[in-house]
């Protein structure tokens, strides 16, 4: 078989330290990567563009550097994806969305040049929900994405086409975006570990906006360690971006333990209550997950979020309104797709956003666009940060009681396509759990936590604001000792699923 690990999990640190023993060429491994890509997008649909010449021009490069020997980055010749809302120069970059189909950016993201410049190999652009806005990526102007545990069912959004790309043992490595759980909710869908960091510790430029005030770009990865490295490359300060924390990055990949003795782990108790009257096998899951983390040495403690609930309600008025701001621009006159008003601007305008957007995003531009029109400025925007200052003071409550919080990534496992689609409220409600850390700027992961029905769900560990290696150690000692990932190959890789 071709495939360069379809029976076993691959993590870009393996992969870059045989390539660095010269067990295997950057060029093997990154052609591997790509005939698995094109022979996995029939059942997954994951890419909406693959790279092959240039990723192949890259890999050949990083063995003339091992042939040598020069030093070599850290994610040397390790293939990776990127969410296809990451600029990438001279290369076509549409958001998920038909009023970008024909865009190529004239420059790349700081991030994208971050892993570039340590070596990894961008193979392809992942498939996406339409300008970030979904959580299960059946927004797409182009397909849906698929889960690689079950192709009937969707692998979450936003960043669904990364998940399922690394869900399904492609890559080891995808890069996303979470505005309210982006990367969060695929990664617990999709059985990855997936980081959204502190809000500011990741440049946003060169990252096509949602929500300015929200949007994190961050690593969706096989394993811990993979998440620590690309965390540790892409973070820090950047001048091109005004929202960018000159805060020091510490080496993130040198602090992950075994054990979490004199670790305290908060409960959050109101989540605790909603879990409860929800899926009972989901329940005693998240239960066992706790009780893992103790028989590991954590001290677990009660905590309280009591703003949470609000969560919702905040996010989908501050969320909107910067998005009705951000996408403005789509307007037909300076890039992007154009329709013809017949000589009338103004019909241009609208016939332009018309084709171009998609209903979720038609959607949350009116939404935003009534909370920011005069006369209600004030009664919806302006009350929903005040909630989202209380929100995060629940956090700073909660965090002088304990390091880090541990809770439910998801409030259901992965859900068939089609199941929720009709149904806005229901697809808002999957952002239940995840929401609250965005709002309040501060670092969150999902990780591996077991399976409901054999579908994969995620535990979200989450830390006080640039305190992701204290997450990534708690999350690394979790994973070493129940090795949830490891334990099963997902559906997709069988011979039957690739088949169909």
């Amino acid at each position: 078989m071709s495939s360069i690990h379809a029976t076993s999990l691959p993590t870009g640190h393996a992969l870059r330290e045989a390539i660095r023993r010269r067990e295997r060429s950057a060029e093997e491994i990154t052609r591997a990567a790509l005939h698995d890509a094109e022979s996995l997008q029939g059942p997954l649909h994951a890419y909406i563009r693959l790279l092959p010449e240039r990723a192949l021009e890259r890999a050949r490069r990083i063995d003339g550097l091992v042939r040598a020997g020069e030093p070599l980055g850290t994610l040397a010749g390790v293939p990776v994806a990127v969410k296809d809302l990451f600029c990438l120069q001279g290369e076509f970059t549409t958001c998920g969305s038909r009023i970008l189909e024909n865009f190529r950016s004239p420059y790349s993201a700081t991030v994208v040049e971050k892993l570039e410049a340590a070596g990894a190999i961008i193979i392809g652009k992942t498939n996406m929900d339409e300008f970030a806005m979904g959580s299960s990526c059946e927004n797409s102007a182009f397909f849906p994405t698929r889960n690689p545990w079950d192709t009937t069912r969707v692998p979450g959004g936003s960043s669904g086409g990364s998940a399922s790309t690394v869900g399904a043992r492609t890559v080891p490595i995808a890069l996303g975006t979470d505005t309210g759980g982006s990367i969060r909710e695929p990664a617990s869908f999709c059985n990855i570990v997936g980081v959204k960091p502190t809000y500011g510790r990741v440049s946003r430029y060169g990252m096509i906006a949602f929500a300015s005030s929200l949007d994190q770009a961050g690593p969706m990865t096989a394993d811990v360690r993979d998440a620590a490295d690309v965390l540790e490359v892409i973070a820090g300060y950047d001048p091109m971006d005004s929202t960018s924390v000159d805060v020091a990055v510490p080496p993130y990949a040198s602090e992950l333990p075994d054990d979490l003795h004199g670790v305290r782990i908060g409960i959050v108790a109101e989540f605790e209550a909603s879990i409860a009257q929800g899926d009972a096998a989901l329940a005693a899951l998240y239960k066992q997950a706790y009780k893992d983390l103790e028989r590991l040495g954590a001290q677990l403690v009660e905590v309280h979020l009591p703003h949470a609930q609000y969560g919702l309600a905040t996010y989908y008025l501050i969320a909107p309104a910067e998005c009705s701001s951000n996408l403005a621009r789509y307007d037909g006159a300076r890039y992007g797709r154009r329709v013809d008003g017949d000589g009338d601007v103004y019909a241009m305008f609208d016939r332009t956003r018309a084709a171009g957007f998609g209903d979720e995003v038609k959607r949350r531009i009116i939404l935003g666009t009534y909370a920011l029109s005069t006369g209600y400025y004030d009664a919806y925007y302006v009350r929903a940060q005040k909630v989202r200052t209380l929100i995060k003071s629940d956090f700073d409550s909660a965090f002088a009681e304990c390091d880090v919080i541990a809770c439910p990534a998801v409030s259901c496992p992965p859900f068939e396509l089609g199941a929720k689609s009709q149904d806005p409220l229901a697809m808002y409600l999957m952002d239940y759990f995840t929401i609250p850390m965005s709002l309040a700027g501060i670092p969150a992961l999902s990780i591996p936590a077991g399976y409901v029905s054999d579908l994969p769900v995620g535990l979200q560990i989450v830390a006080p604001a640039f305190h992701e290696g204290r997450m990534l150690a708690v999350a690394h000692a979790y994973e070493q000792a129940t090795q949830h990932a490891a334990a099963r190959i997902p559906a997709v890789r069988s011979e039957g699923a690739r088949a169909s």
